[in-house]
């Protein structure tokens, strides 16, 4: 203790529990300053992934289904994931298969772009699917 305060540094136990405690003078503030650069380091290193949706009914037209393509594309070139589902309102739940093709196609069209994660699932009046960017190539 005689050592830290005539350094006017801290004297922080570091484990307690050994015999005798193990202890270390080093200027306190400057300990957590460096902890807090690291942590805010390691957080920016994380990759946060953004999940973009796009909406279908069951009988989408070619022209519709083109534009929402091109969204699409866009956004697993930009690396988010797509949600791409299909709702069905009141009785068109009877054409469950044509909402499960025109997914099963959306994916076939995307292929080079992105691989499915979760083929075409129904929830309730909702069947959905999930697209992951492929990952970028490096050189």
């Amino acid at each position: 203790m005689k050592l830290a305060d005539q350094m006017e540094l801290d004297l922080v136990e570091i484990s307690p529990k050994a015999d005798p405690p193990v202890c270390r003078i080093i200027d306190y503030q400057k300990f957590l300053y460096q902890q807090r650069k690291k942590q805010k380091e390691l957080k920016q290193k994380t990759v946060q992934v953004v999940v973009k949706e796009i909406r279908f009914g069951p009988n989408t037209d070619e022209h519709d289904y083109n534009f929402k393509l091109k969204h699409a594309e866009k956004f697993l070139s930009e690396g988010s994931k797509v949600k791409a589902f299909v709702f069905f309102k009141g009785r068109s739940i009877l054409f469950k298969e044509k909402g499960e093709i025109l997914l099963l196609k959306f994916a076939q069209d995307l292929e080079e772009l992105g691989k499915v994660e979760q083929l075409p699932r129904l929830e309730g009046k909702r069947m959905t699917m999930f697209i992951a960017p492929k990952a970028a190539k490096s050189k």
